[in-house]
């Protein structure tokens, strides 16, 4: 039987949980995700854990945060004064927020601060500085 190897094309169900067991994604209620190996698409711990899987083998993994998003960068928490935002725009903890550069590239924030003249927005990505644990089951190799 064959197993994945670097570049395969696979098709995987998946759970992702956090420490306390919060379940943040899972592919249960739909189709398995498809992804080719080595294209830089799936978090690198995600990669590891697949490879020298096997058709319906199923196993956990716990993925330490640098191969998953990574610690959360200070660098990445940004001031804005209400003045920058829309007027319409009614900032809440929590809330995301879409920044436009330039060059036209979408950046996404999420609310980490609601001050009375500025908010502070942070661009990390919202599983950034956490271990991640998988439940996943091989369904395919193409």
């Amino acid at each position: 039987m064959s197993q994945v190897k670097e570049n395969d094309t696979v098709r995987v169900h998946y759970t992702g949980k956090l420490s306390d067991g919060q379940i943040f994604d899972t592919s249960a209620e739909r189709e398995p995700l498809e992804a080719t190996l080595g294209q830089g698409l799936l978090i690198p711990g995600f990669e590891k854990a697949i490879i020298d899987m096997k058709v319906n083998e199923k196993k956990t993994v716990t993925i330490p945060m640098e191969d998953a998003y990574g610690d959360i960068q200070q660098e990445l928490f940004h001031k804005v004064d209400n003045s920058q935002l829309p007027e319409e725009v009614k900032p809440e903890v929590g809330m995301g927020l879409v920044s436009r550069s330039e060059d036209g590239r979408e950046h996404q924030f999420r609310v980490a601060q609601v001050n009375e003249d500025h908010i502070i927005v942070d661009g990390n990505h919202p599983l950034a500085g956490q271990d991640l644990t998988f439940e996943l089951e091989l369904i395919e190799i193409k």
